[in-house]
């Protein structure tokens, strides 16, 4: 998460000229932060690699001065898959561009070499200072925004990516390497690859501390990635993302409407989102467009809230009704703070149910198919103007701000994991109340199912 840093300092430097840096990381916004860091003698000297302005950089100070600088000609700012990176330095090589070389889910990327390392460097990277993953521990600063799984350091190699990863035969996708066979090294390690551990699990025992934050684990994993909140999908007014683009925080001084990263045209899918602070009035349903679109339709309006469109249902805090195409019907009971609603979408029979703290609201069951009990009937996504539903969440008051946090699988609603667990008839996802039978999470597994 994004103040989150965990560090170790070795007890001696390794081998300064050769290494390989390995790391699965999902970014959860634009910003500025660094991936990896060390810093010392008033940050003279240092070693990082960060993303800056959507560029990957790697570079190395001594004595204040750049001794290496490399950026990605190609901007990364996805915030929902995962991206794989390898950094692989040599600086005994001969040839000055064989000496950095930066790898993104598999290839080798281009870039500018703006301070090229000459021959047998000593980077400021593997020293007998503080190693940071996550940010910079002796500022606290330049904190990644996002999650990192299976990252790997080696001590004295520089490896090429398909020591940690492969291009799956079938899907033409590079996929990770679970268990990857390589020399460590001294101060090699193996980390995070069970959720919020920090120790290492290679034989080296190079055990890493929290030095600021709070862990958080996730069911998120480059293999199966869950829907969150689409920070450049929403309408109106911009609205504050955070804990892996999972809780929201609207502005409140107009009407705000958010979707997801995650849209559906077939299969049945189940979230939850939590009402942190709903003292206005908040909607949470589907949308057939991405919020942010404003596109001109039939009947003359951009998005505003969810459920002013034909194609758009929204269940509303502050009167437990339904709205669609402006128009509401009586469907459940008013919620307000620390409420959890559940949103069962069945696209196989074009139905909609929304649960309250695992009440299923109009006395609606989600197994009932075609009869739709308690069910509102919506129109089949092939007939929409994009063919897709996405959840989508609006804030409908000028006057003041709304925070929700979404669970659509990862366990956790913002920092706080779900206290109950309810069972998931489909496998996928981790949840605070049961899903209905044959229903799945919003996942790129569950897309599959």
């Amino acid at each position: 998460m994004a103040s989150t840093i965990i560090t170790r300092t070795p007890s001696s430097a390794g081998n300064r000229k050769t290494m390989t840096f390995s790391a699965w990381i999902k970014r959860s916004s634009d910003t500025t932060g660094r991936i990896f860091s060390t810093s010392y003698s008033g940050e003279n000297n240092q070693f990082w690699i960060k993303f800056g302005g959507g560029n990957l950089g790697v570079y190395s100070r001594t004595s204040g001065s750049y001794t290496l600088g490399f950026d990605t000609t190609a901007k990364y700012r996805d915030v929902n898959g995962w991206l794989h990176i390898v950094v692989a330095i040599d600086t005994t090589q001969s040839t000055a561009t064989d000496r950095v070389k930066v790898y993104v889910n598999g290839s080798l990327v281009s870039g500018n070499l703006g301070t090229t390392p000459s021959q047998n460097l000593d980077v400021e990277w593997n020293v007998a200072q503080p190693n940071d993953i996550g940010g910079k521990s002796d500022t606290n600063g330049e904190y990644f925004d996002g999650s990192m799984s299976h990252v790997h350091f080696c001590d004295g190699l520089a490896l090429a990516p398909t020591v940690f990863g492969s291009t799956d035969s079938t899907t033409g996708e590079w996929q990770i390497n679970t268990s990857p066979s390589f020399t460590l090294g001294t101060n090699g390690f193996t980390i995070l690859k069970d959720g919020n551990t920090i120790t290492d699990q290679s034989s080296n025992s190079n055990n890493f501390s929290l030095d600021s934050g709070t862990l958080t684990k996730t069911e998120d994993s480059p293999s199966n990635v869950f829907a969150t909140m689409n920070p450049i999908d929403s309408y109106w007014m911009a609205a504050t993302y955070s804990n892996g683009n999972n809780k929201v925080v609207t502005q409140g001084s107009h009407m705000t409407s958010m979707a997801a990263t995650l849209g559906v045209s077939s299969g049945k899918y189940y979230w939850e989102v939590k009402a942190d602070d709903v003292t206005g009035q908040m909607l949470t349903g589907i949308d057939t467009k991405g919020a942010s679109t404003c596109a001109t339709f039939s009947s003359g309006q951009c998005i505003e809230y969810t459920g002013q469109r034909d194609y758009a249902w929204g269940y509303r805090s502050n009167n437990g009704k339904v709205y669609n195409n402006d128009s509401s019907v009586n469907y459940g009971n008013t919620y307000t703070n620390n409420d959890i609603i559940g949103v069962a979408l069945d696209l196989d029979n074009n139905k909609i149910y929304w649960s309250k703290n695992g009440t299923w609201q109009n006395s609606g069951d989600p197994t009932s198919g075609s009869t739709g009990t308690g069910a509102i009937s919506i129109t089949p996504a092939s007939s929409t103007d994009t063919g897709v539903y996405f959840p989508a969440f609006s804030d409908n008051s000028t006057s003041s701000t709304i925070t929700y946090s979404t669970n659509f699988g990862n366990g956790y609603f913002g920092t706080t994991a779900v206290s109950s667990a309810g069972t998931n008839a489909s496998g996928i996802g981790i949840f605070e109340y049961d899903v209905p039978a044959n229903f799945t999470a919003l996942s790129t597994k569950g897309l599959n199912l």
